[in-house]
């Protein structure tokens, strides 16, 4: 399949949904924590991958808001996992920079900790951004831009009237990178999880069956691939689209 993508479109931001590790796991008689150590496998080939294409930022919805809610035993296997995988030398080997996004302040003391220490250590790097979504949800997101927006208005820094889409994003936890041009969620649901809900107005989305452990470098290629064959239209006709594409190839 990689021989179908063209180098020269490759996404610049893939945000990807990682489901399926509890069923995955659940199938061969694990635990649930079994499969999510297996997801972080799969973290490592993707991330790999992606650099090697060319991607510039990386973002893995790795722990929503709602997940506060599971069992308190998978709660704790996740955030050791956290603490682990940050471990990981990938980030230096593969010249990558990581962020985190989300309400850190829910997250255990040490698990910040590590957070901030390995944003630390790869600030330097410039390949590619991963950008990890932990404790996150576009609710929480923007209900809390929506509370930075008020207060600057009560304190007279911004006035109402502009207030728009710039200021908006401006506010969000995602304001240092570019919307996601592909969305990817595995495991076969087909819905979007309260996950950047705003940014992906315009993304392509794409799903498919295989759950987060099993999905490789052929299945990203395969997403990828897909992502180029459709025409991002933003709101405008074919012919526009056509025609701004033609003048763009003359002025070159």
């Amino acid at each position: 399949m990689v021989e179908n993508i063209d180098k020269s479109r490759i996404p610049e931001h893939v945000a990807i949904i990682m489901d399926g590790n509890g069923r995955w796991a659940m199938q061969r008689g694990k635990e649930r924590s079994y499969g999510h150590q297996a997801g972080v496998e799969a973290v490592r080939r993707i991330t790999s991958e992606c650099t090697r294409l060319g991607v510039k930022y990386l973002t893995l919805y790795t722990f929503s808001t709602e997940n506060w809610n599971r069992p308190a035993d998978e709660i704790a296997a996740l955030m050791g996992l956290v603490l682990t995988s940050l471990e990981d030398e990938i980030f230096m080997k593969n010249n990558v920079r990581f962020r985190v996004i989300g309400d850190l302040s829910r997250l255990p003391l040490q698990v910040r900790e590590k957070l901030n220490a390995t944003m630390e250590r790869t600030a330097a790097n410039s390949t590619m951004t991963m950008v990890v979504a932990l404790s996150y949800s576009s609710r929480w997101e923007l209900t809390d831009a929506m509370r930075q927006i008020a207060r600057e208005v009560s304190e007279g820094k911004l006035a109402p009237d502009a207030i728009d889409e710039q200021v908006v994003s401006s506010h969000l936890a995602t304001s240092f990178m570019p919307d996601p041009d592909l969305l990817i969620r595995t495991g076969g649901e087909v819905r979007i999880s309260n996950y950047l809900l705003w940014q992906i107005a315009y993304s392509e989305l794409y799903f498919c069956d295989t759950f987060w452990p099993d999905f490789g470098e052929a299945d990203l290629h395969k997403a990828i691939a897909c992502y180029q064959g459709k025409q991002r239209r933003f709101g405008l006709t074919e012919a526009q689209v056509e025609n701004n594409n033609e003048n763009e190839n003359k002025e070159e």
